[in-house]
C-alpha cells in the first residue's frame, strides 16, 4: 500500500534515488526509458516500462529471470507473450462489441483501431504510452516506484469507455517479494464498473513446463464456451484436478477461469508453480476475485505453421472479476461486479515470491 504522498522530484534519468543509510539494500533508479528496482539483500531486480503499457518484463533473482519474457530488448518488444501486460478497462474477453455498465450497452467504435474483434480481448491499455512515474524512492525497507495514466486525457479511450477515471499503479520490491498495488479513481458522474486485471507469465529456470507442478488455491471452475466466454455454470475444481494442490502440468492444456479462491486469515488467496528447487507463489489480495490459469501445451504456432513453440510457461492472471464479467453481470449470470461510485476509488495488490533460488 503507499503510505505517503507522490512527489515528482529526481526522476531524471539514470538518477538514483535512495534514502542515507538504505544504499546496501535498495535501490531506486532510472535507466533510460526502463524504472529498476533492486533488493541487494536478496539479489532481486525487478524492470518495467512506463512507455510500453507500465509492463514488467524482468524479475530477476539471482541471475534468473522468474518473468518469462522472449524478447531480446523491451525495444523488439511485440504483441506475443510475456511480462505482465495490464489488461484495462477489461481483462480477457467480451462476447459482444459492446460492454453494459448502468443497465445502458456502450457500443464500441470499431473503426478506431484500438479494439480487437469480433471478440474484444485485453482492453486497451496494454501499450499505452501515457503512463508517467510520479515517484521513485528507496528507503531501509524497501524500492518502489508509482505511476500514473490519466485515462480521461485521451478521447480514443474515452470514446470506447466512457468513464472519466485515473489509476495510479505501485510496483514495490521488499525482501525479494514484489507487490503489485493498483489504484482506479473514478472521476465520472456514474458508477464505473471494474473489471481489471493482469497477464504475468511465469517461468522456472530448474526446469521445464512438463515437469512443473501447480497449485491452484480455487474451490471453482467457471465452465467456457468455444470463445473462451463463461456460460454462467461452475463446477467443482475438483472436476478438473483430482488434487488442486498437487496438478502436473504435464497433464494439462490450460486456459481456464478458477473462484471461490481459497483465503487465509487476511483474505488473501495463493497460486504456485514448482519445479525441481525453484518455486513461485502468486499472492491475490481479496479484491481478485478470480484467477485465469494459461498454460498451454507445446505446439505448433497457428501463425506460422512448421514452427513449434515450446511454451515454457504458467501465466497466474489476477482478476477482478470473471472474464466479460460486466456483460455477464448485466445478463444476470454473474453476481460479484465490483464498480466504484463517482468520486470514489477501488484498490488491490497481488504479490510474487519466488522461493528456493
Amino acid at each position: 500500500m503507499i503510505g505517503r504522498p507522490w512527489v515528482c522530484a529526481g526522476l531524471a534519468a539514470g538518477v538514483a534515488l535512495a534514502a542515507a543509510g538504505a544504499q546496501a539494500s535498495y535501490r531506486a533508479e532510472r535507466v533510460g526509458k526502463v524504472v529498476r528496482l533492486t533488493d541487494t539483500g536478496t539479489d532481486t531486480v525487478v524492470s518495467f516500462v512506463p512507455s510500453v503499457g507500465n509492463m514488467a518484463f524482468e524479475m530477476r533473482v539471482k541471475g534468473h529471470n522468474v518473468l518469462y519474457f522472449p524478447f531480446p530488448s523491451i525495444d523488439e518488444y511485440t504483441r506475443g507473450p510475456g511480462g505482465n501486460p495490464f489488461l484495462a478497462p477489461w481483462a480477457n474477453r467480451l462476447d459482444e462489441l459492446a460492454f453494459y455498465a448502468n443497465g445502458r450497452r456502450y457500443a464500441f467504435d470499431i473503426e478506431l483501431g484500438n479494439v480487437r474483434g469480433p471478440t474484444p480481448i485485453h482492453g486497451l491499455l496494454t501499450r499505452a504510452e501515457g503512463w508517467e512515474v510520479v515517484e521513485l524512492e528507496a528507503d531501509a525497507t524497501s524500492a518502489w516506484a508509482v505511476s500514473r495514466l490519466e485515462f480521461f486525457r485521451y478521447p480514443l479511450w474515452m470514446k470506447q469507455f466512457p468513464f472519466a477515471h485515473t489509476i495510479e499503479m505501485t510496483h514495490r520490491l521488499k525482501d525479494g517479494v514484489l507487490e503489485v498495488h493498483t489504484r482506479v479513481r473514478n472521476q465520472s458522474a456514474e458508477p464505473m464498473p471494474v473489471s481489471i486485471g493482469f497477464h504475468p507469465y511465469f517461468q522456472l529456470t530448474d526446469s521445464k513446463r512438463h515437469e512443473w507442478t501447480l497449485s491452484v488455491g480455487a474451490r471453482r471452475q467457471w465452465l467456457l464456451d468455444d470463445r473462451k466466454i463463461p456460460t454462467g455454470e461452475t463446477v467443482p475444481i475438483e472436476q478438473l484436478f483430482p488434487d488442486p494442490a498437487a496438478v502436473s502440468l504435464r497433464d494439462f492444456d490450460l486456459d481456464h477461469v478458477f473462484g471461490d479462491l481459497v483465503r487465509d486469515e487476511s483474505g488473501r488467496a495463493v497460486m504456485t508453480v514448482k519445479g525441481r528447487s525453484q518455486q513461485l507463489d502468486v499472492i491475490l489480495g481479496p479484491l481478485y476475485r478470480v484467477a485465469v490459469v494459461f498454460a498451454p501445451r507445446p505446439g505448433e504456432r497457428p501463425d506460422a505453421p512448421g514452427v513449434v513453440r515450446e511454451n515454457n510457461f504458467v501465466c497466474f492472471e489476477p482478476m477482478v472479476g470473471i472474464t466479460n464479467a460486466m456483460n455477464a453481470a448485466h445478463k444476470g449470470h454473474y453476481q460479484e461486479l465490483q464498480s466504484i461510485p463517482p468520486g470514489g476509488q477501488w484498490e488491490e495488490s497481488f504479490w510474487i515470491r519466488p522461493r528456493g533460488f
